[in-house]
């Protein structure tokens, strides 16, 4: 059975001047990249990294994370990580 979420456990991505549209995609897109670049430059461990994973986790559409996921695994994936 799943867990149950706690209502207050819920949070939504802050507001980022970068992106004032309505239309999410890019700050979806660039918070993707800019996890995976933490990572590669702090390491996996580096906890603050983990504020993008929960910007991308909260906007992006989940068939986005997997399909670019798989793209990584594969070596095709477009952007500049």
């Amino acid at each position: 059975m799943p867990v149950a979420i706690k209502a207050e456990d819920i949070k939504t991505a802050p507001f980022d001047p970068r992106f004032p549209n309505t239309n999410q995609t890019r700050y979806c897109y660039q918070s993707y990249l800019d996890y995976y670049r933490c990572q590669k430059v702090r390491g996996a461990d580096y906890k603050p990294c983990e504020y993008f994973s929960k910007v991308f986790h909260s906007i992006c559409p989940n068939s986005w994370i997997e399909k670019w996921d798989d793209q990584r695994e594969s070596g095709t994936f477009p952007g500049n990580i």
